[in-house]
């Protein structure tokens, strides 16, 4: 009977001591309170309204240069004109010197169907062979641009414009020179190579262009 008051008193005095550290515990964790530190995390962010201001005087700026924008169009009147080059040759080797014209613009990369080559003289044989089979599939093989196109003075003006035009000029009256110098011109829109005598070339490119 003795042993029963005993252990109440062991119990009561275990649970007074651990009531106390824990009090002690709660103390502290109101201190540290989280609110007054997001507080000073704003103060940096206050700068950032005054940043849209001055994106509204860039849209301003901005809205100047727009005008100058049709002036852009100019550019392509520039590559209109094509560039020239002159290969001296005889009236006699005006045709050889085309050929090696052509073989040059072929290794550089063009392709056979953008380049046209117009004899002033007499047909190149290519053009000779294929009309030896009727106009139709002459100008079949034009209109397909798979392959270098040779065409007389006489009808150039039939054929299209190409990146390349190369002019033999293996002959023929000067006049005739001097229109299907024109007409190279008008149909060359990148490069226009003459082949034949450089005073007589300057002298109808003078007329010409």
């Amino acid at each position: 009977m003795p042993l029963i008051p005993e252990e109440p008193q062991i119990h009561e005095s275990a649970q007074g001591p651990r009531a106390t550290p824990s009090a002690g515990r709660t103390a502290p964790t109101p201190r540290p309170v989280p609110g007054p530190r997001p507080a000073a995390q704003p103060r940096p962010g206050r700068p950032g309204p005054a940043r849209p201001a001055p994106p509204a005087q860039r849209a301003s700026r901005e809205s100047v240069p727009a005008k100058p924008a049709p002036a852009r169009p100019t550019a392509p009147a520039a590559s209109a004109t094509p560039q020239i080059q002159l290969v001296p040759a005889s009236a006699d080797g005006a045709l050889d010197a085309a050929e090696e014209a052509v073989d040059l613009l072929l290794e550089s990369g063009r392709a056979p169907g953008d380049v046209l080559v117009i004899t002033t003289g007499g047909s190149h044989p290519w053009a000779a062979h294929e009309l030896s089979f009727g106009e139709a599939s002459y100008w079949a093989q034009h209109d397909a641009r798979d392959d270098v196109f040779y065409a007389d003075a006489a009808v150039a003006s039939r054929a299209t414009s190409r990146p390349v035009v190369v002019v033999a000029v293996n002959g023929g009256p000067e006049a005739a020179g001097a229109t299907a110098l024109s007409l190279a011109h008008a149909k060359a829109d990148a490069l226009l190579v003459v082949c034949g005598d450089p005073q007589q070339i300057n002298s109808v490119l003078g007329a010409a262009v």
